[in-house]
């Protein structure tokens, strides 16, 4: 199940011309560039390109820019490096004559000729001098000429991109009053999932749900945390070539009652619950699951109680939420599936140990953009992870299942991956009866 990446660019550019046009019904007189940056590569981390530009473009080649033009004229800019890039690394695009291979109208090169096979993320003017004289050229066409891009100062991950467009700015200072960020166009489009979408994380999800299956066969007593860490990630990379759409969670004892414990290195004690929250991505698309599994195989009376309260809720969640609900709004408790829940816990009265939201938009990235002010709409697919976390009895354990919304109520994703306690129990015990010597 390797995925391949698509060569039919065809999805892309309906996307690009529904954000154009999305932009043309705000002003039907203003003229509009749109511009779409990529992320850099680094030394550190292999490659992986920004969310935003990948959903416009399917472009996973980094440092480039892509520029759509009022008279819709599209333009892919890539680096003129020194050094044939293709010797050191795998490309996407290399050549001018490539437009057709990613469905642009024409490929340019950014700037002049520098050394090496990769471009950084500081800024030098005649590493753009090329676009930054045909973004000058455009301007002046018409006196309503503006540019749409991300500026979206809250999303951590686009600070680079805001960086490098304020260098733009400081060469082209009409730019500071022309420019207007096209985030939340690009994020209601994110939103809802087409079917393409749809199978890459479900296949995400079937991934991610077999990693739990090898990883709850592997807890026992004297195991460490960071020894089913590296059964899940084999998982993922031998099912699917795939990679952890967020830094694993193996945590076990106290640990548990960390929420985004990440270190990993604990040895397993007998009568230890394990959180194990992971996730697949194949395709550029995220899953995300979480179990809670008992070390000894059975949960303890204790454990089982809490265990089942928790799952409860989130039953109790599964079958309320319907479009026109929210994800956690407290401007309407009563449609909030957060608060809905939080309200469940209090009647256990568990509410005081349930100190997280109860759920986030899935997608490109594994916390998707999406706006919590909005209800829930048809194609949406978010998590529900209620959790509850007693410090004092070492008792953490949270339930996380991923939903598409359907027109009349949910539809889980990851059904297949058993969470009623018997079934815990049984899915752990599996490898010791397959062990079993024959009498």
């Amino acid at each position: 199940m390797v995925f391949t990446p698509p060569t039919n660019f065809a999805l892309f550019k309906q996307r690009r011309k529904q954000l154009v046009e999305s932009l043309r019904n705000q002003n039907k007189d203003q003229h509009n560039i749109i511009m779409l940056i990529a992320d850099f590569e680094t030394d550190r981390h292999i490659f992986r390109q920004e969310s935003s530009f990948y959903y416009l473009t399917g472009i996973t080649e980094p440092a480039v820019i892509l520029c759509i033009f009022p008279n819709g004229r599209e333009i892919l800019y890539i680096p003129q490096f020194g050094t044939k890039r293709s010797t050191w690394t795998p490309t996407m695009v290399e050549s001018l004559n490539d437009a057709s291979k990613v469905g642009v109208d024409e490929i340019r090169f950014l700037g002049e000729k520098t050394a090496g096979y990769s471009y950084s993320s500081v800024f030098t003017k005649e590493k753009y001098v090329h676009l930054i004289h045909d973004l000058a050229n455009a301007l002046q066409t018409h006196e309503t000429t503006q540019v749409a891009t991300l500026r979206d100062q809250s999303h951590g991950g686009l600070l680079w991109h805001i960086d490098l467009y304020n260098h733009f700015i400081a060469e082209l200072p009409a730019l500071a009053h022309q420019t207007i960020d096209c985030s939340t166009l690009i994020y209601e489009m994110r939103r809802i999932k087409d079917d393409y979408e749809t199978d890459l994380i479900y296949k995400a999800v079937q991934i991610t749900s077999m990693a739990h299956k090898t990883a709850a066969t592997l807890i026992e007593p004297g195991t460490h945390e960071y020894e089913i860490l590296a059964a899940v990630e084999c998982v993922f990379t031998q099912v699917a070539a795939a990679t952890p759409a967020f830094p694993s969670i193996i945590a076990s004892g106290q640990n548990t009652t960390i929420i985004h414990y990440t270190q990993r290195n604990r040895q397993i004690k007998d009568d230890d619950l394990v959180v194990v929250d992971i996730g697949a991505e194949y395709g550029m698309y995220s899953a995300d699951l979480t179990r809670t599994y008992p070390v000894s195989k059975q949960f303890t009376p204790r454990q089982r109680e809490i265990y089942q309260k928790v799952l409860d809720t989130q039953l109790y969640i599964e079958s309320l939420a319907k479009p026109g609900m929210f994800l956690k709004n407290a401007r309407y408790p009563e449609k909030s599936l957060h608060h809905l829940a939080v309200t469940a816990f209090e009647r256990q009265g568990l509410a005081q140990y349930f100190c997280h939201g109860l759920g986030h938009y899935l997608g490109l990235d594994v916390h998707d953009v999406g706006d919590l002010q909005q209800p829930l709409q048809p194609g949406e697919i978010f998590t529900l992870e209620p959790g509850v976390y007693i410090p004092a009895e070492n008792i953490g354990i949270r339930i996380e299942d991923n939903y598409i919304m359907a027109d009349d109520g949910i539809v889980c994703l990851s059904y297949e991956l058993p969470k009623h306690p018997d079934e815990i129990e049984n899915m752990m015990n599996l490898q010791e009866s397959n062990n079993a010597s024959p009498e």
